[in-house]
């Protein structure tokens, strides 16, 4: 288990559905230094087989960390800037210049990020991956690796 006063980048699933997306998301924690907070309530255990398949041996490289809610989140870590991932902004993933500590929350795998969720943060903060016209979204883990590389890749590559 890593050490949690560390700073690293933050990925918060928010009411993920489908276990072996935040599988493949654990080892992407694991591989980048990413710490994963998961709010609750998921579409699944944590202990589920195909999580453990997805995720093989990473769980014990990686930190997670259960959250109530969002807000817990928040309250919990008030100093830490959040970006929201979304379809409905024109602002691009790459825009921001990230650092340590930064979080990015993700939206559940069936309906994405609700506006309730969203309004908590400033439009600033909402960012989405580029996407050809008429295409609805990219599949969780995908879009989690796609968001996180382009943070670790503005930070060098480096550990904080």
């Amino acid at each position: 288990m890593k050490d949690q006063t560390i700073n690293n980048l933050h990925i918060i699933l928010y009411r993920p559905q489908i276990p072996h997306n935040t599988g493949n998301i654990i080892r992407l924690c694991a591989n980048s230094g990413a710490q994963l907070h998961i709010v609750e309530p998921m579409g699944f255990i944590l202990d589920d087989a195909h999580l453990k398949r997805a995720s093989l041996d990473y769980t014990d490289l990686t930190s997670t960390t259960l959250h109530a809610s969002i807000h817990s989140y928040i309250e919990s870590f008030p100093e830490r800037r959040v970006f929201a991932t979304t379809s409905s902004t024109s602002n691009i993933y790459t825009e921001p210049t990230y650092n340590w500590a930064d979080s990015f929350l993700f939206g559940p795998e069936d309906k994405g990020l609700p506006t309730n969720v969203l309004n908590i943060f400033p439009e600033e903060h909402h960012v989405a991956i580029p996407m050809f016209p008429n295409n609805r979204s990219l599949n969780l883990s995908n879009s989690v690796s796609i968001i996180t590389y382009e943070a670790w890749r503005q930070l060098g590559f480096k550990e904080e």
